[in-house]
């Protein structure tokens, strides 16, 4: 017989309350970030698989043996994405802080190159030649895709050795990439990089480019808001599909990477009412609660949080 598929429903709770004291939390901590997620329940049968070879997985509450179905595209496994995002924001905040001795550099082709290979390629060529001159130079990059099919790069940058670093860009930095264009910028203004960063890349401002990529997916998972930028000292407002972006990514690309110097955050595994001797008694800055039911059945409670220590001490 063959196993029925269970419906599954996770929903947002508009008005979260405090989770137990004895919930359990797992916590982690980039320098001066925290995120604490807080369960009523250790995660069972839907979450609790185990990975197989051969592209399969077993559902250690059934027994089943499945099939990892493989998307398309990476629009199709969108939570995928997101989850892909998520480490890549906790690593950017476990490692950059917007310290004298870190850039934000941003490298772009003159030609529309849609070729991923081939920007790896440059890219390691590139990070070659900034470490003969910069040997205790460390990175993590992140490929983003164009509204038009073209690929870029931006790389954060931190020189280990230094308390501080200045390069020039049309001196240094342009000829040492040598396809087009870049740019160099400090973060020293930005308390929360990961999510700076990860924003960006996620989002996608609505154009004439890429209205076409907009309209295919406002109904599936985002939603259009307006967001207020500063350039060149004025404020502009731009309409934005928030995550709209994630769809362009193709299947199995590996969004960044990095170098081996760039070290994974710490998850602590405790209580929730052990998680506030971490964190303070302040507020969190960020909150979000959902609830997971299975066949109209209660599961879970999960609560999201998030503290910025540099906000909560002003």
């Amino acid at each position: 017989m063959q196993e029925r598929e269970k419906k599954t429903s996770i929903e947002i709770i508009k008005t979260p309350l405090p989770p137990k004291y004895n919930a359990i939390a797992k916590v982690t901590t980039m320098n001066h970030i925290v995120e604490v997620m807080a369960m009523h329940h250790e995660p069972m049968g839907l979450y609790k698989i185990k990975r197989l070879p051969d592209n399969k997985y077993l559902n250690m509450e059934t027994g089943a043996i499945k099939e990892y179905k493989i998307s398309e595209h990476r629009g199709h496994s969108i939570e995928s994405t997101k989850r892909t995002m998520k480490k890549l924001r906790h690593l950017i905040n476990n490692n950059f802080t917007g310290a004298s001795n870190e850039l934000f550099v941003t490298l772009t082709y003159a030609e529309n190159i849609t070729d991923t290979e081939r920007l790896y390629l440059d890219f390691k060529l590139f990070m070659m030649r900034l470490k003969r001159k910069y040997p205790d130079v460390e990175y993590l990059s992140v490929v983003e895709p164009q509204g038009r099919g073209a690929w870029h790069c931006h790389v954060l940058l931190k020189f280990t050795q230094r308390d501080e670093i200045f390069i020039k860009n049309n001196d240094i930095l342009a000829p040492m990439w040598g396809q087009g264009f870049t740019s160099i910028k400090s973060l020293k203004e930005v308390d929360n990089i990961g999510a700076y960063l990860t924003a960006y890349l996620s989002d996608l401002e609505i154009t004439d480019e890429t209205r076409d990529i907009a309209i295919g997916n406002i109904a599936s998972h985002t939603k259009v808001v307006d967001k207020e930028y500063t350039e060149n000292g004025k404020k502009v407002s731009k309409r934005i599909l928030k995550g709209g972006r994630l769809c362009m990514y193709p299947p199995g690309m590996n969004i960044y990477r990095n170098s081996r110097g760039i070290i994974k955050p710490n998850t602590e595994k405790m209580t929730y009412w052990e998680s506030k001797m971490v964190v303070g008694n302040d507020p969190p800055n960020y909150i979000k609660q959902v609830a997971i039911t299975v066949e109209d059945m209660a599961v879970n409670t999960i609560t999201y949080e998030q503290y910025n220590m540099k906000r909560n001490t002003l």
